[in-house]
């Protein structure tokens, strides 16, 4: 019986598909990389690690965690950037990536041509710490000591160009007055010597300020954004000690090679968003000062580019340098 049209057109479609298309086994069917630009144990690792996990046992295959340290992130998002786009290679990254466009004249990697966003993990704002001596308890305080005391109040970070350094940047802009930054190789540095005196002030991310806030080791005395955190309840916002419109956070989100398939980019991205809505999931980032977020990779590249130009005028009206 001959064939009629329609039957013509199925069967042609089939005789003309590759038999390569056949043969390409379903995503994912090897272990997955997540490229960590940051050493073992801090901000960006343990949320990783913690998202991998969740990754692995929804995907059915092992999700690797390979920190790649330096420079800031740019090694680690380097290594991203030059990996195959072939969907079996992701990296995390946080407000770091955004600042360094304008902080580095040249990078190994164009943020614009070489990744692609996939989904935003979440958002942690930083906490101020002063030192228990410092001559101010409240966010209010500090910024009137600092006006009358110009150049008198010197501020700790965990490097040029950190959350921690521009966050407080922002608030010198903000508020007009004039501060001194000591900078650290490291966040833990920076707190031995707000610990011990040494410097006055220090911007960082709750998971690294709250222990040693309820052990008394430091005072917190007010979180960088528009609500209280439940992991801090007791610490107030800047707005609410009569400094409006003050926000700085750092925040971890995931990238991939750009070319990796969009229909992989996609999958990945919903899978973050249903992780980070899981009861432990969602307890275990908020216990860390973050609020979960997940959303699609349209949404997390317009967070980069504002992220990217809010950053990149407190750099250039402060002329941070990368040294």
């Amino acid at each position: 019986m001959p064939l009629d049209r329609r039957e013509f057109t199925v069967a042609l479609a089939a005789a003309l598909v590759s038999p390569a298309a056949f043969s390409q086994p379903a995503w994912p069917s090897k272990p997955i990389r997540l490229v960590v630009p940051y050493p073992p144990g801090g901000f960006t690792d343990v949320t990783a690690r913690l998202v991998a996990q969740k990754l692995q046992e929804r995907l059915g295959q092992p999700v690797t965690v390979d920190n790649r340290p330096g420079a800031n992130g740019i090694i680690g998002v380097d290594a991203v950037a030059k990996a195959a786009p072939d969907g079996y290679t992701f990296g995390v990254v946080i407000a770091a990536y955004a600042a360094n466009t304008t902080l580095y004249p040249k990078l190994p990697y164009d943020a614009h041509k070489d990744l692609a966003a996939v989904s935003l993990i979440g958002i942690s704002p930083l906490i101020a710490a002063v030192n228990n001596d410092a001559p101010f308890k409240t966010a209010r305080e500090l910024v009137d000591h600092a006006h009358r005391n110009p150049g008198k109040v010197s501020f700790a970070s965990s490097g040029n160009g950190s959350a921690a350094h521009l966050t407080t940047e922002l608030l010198k802009a903000q508020t007009g007055t004039y501060m001194v930054h000591i900078p650290y190789r490291g966040a833990a540095a920076a707190l031995t010597d707000l610990m011990g005196g040494q410097v006055s002030l220090f911007f960082d991310a709750a998971s690294g300020l709250i222990n040693p806030g309820k052990a008394g080791k430091v005072r917190l005395i007010g979180v960088a954004s528009d609500k209280r955190l439940p992991a801090a309840p007791d610490v107030p916002t800047f707005a609410e000690q009569g400094i409006p419109n003050f926000t700085g956070s750092t925040w971890a989100g995931m990238l991939a090679p750009a070319g990796t398939p969009k229909d992989i980019v996609k999958r990945v991205a919903d899978e973050v968003a249903r992780i980070v809505r899981q009861d432990d999931v969602r307890a275990r980032l908020e216990g860390m000062g973050t609020i979960p977020v997940g959303n699609s990779p349209e949404e997390f590249e317009r967070f980069i580019a504002a992220e990217t130009t809010k950053w990149g005028d407190v750099i250039r009206r402060a002329k941070v340098t990368a040294d």
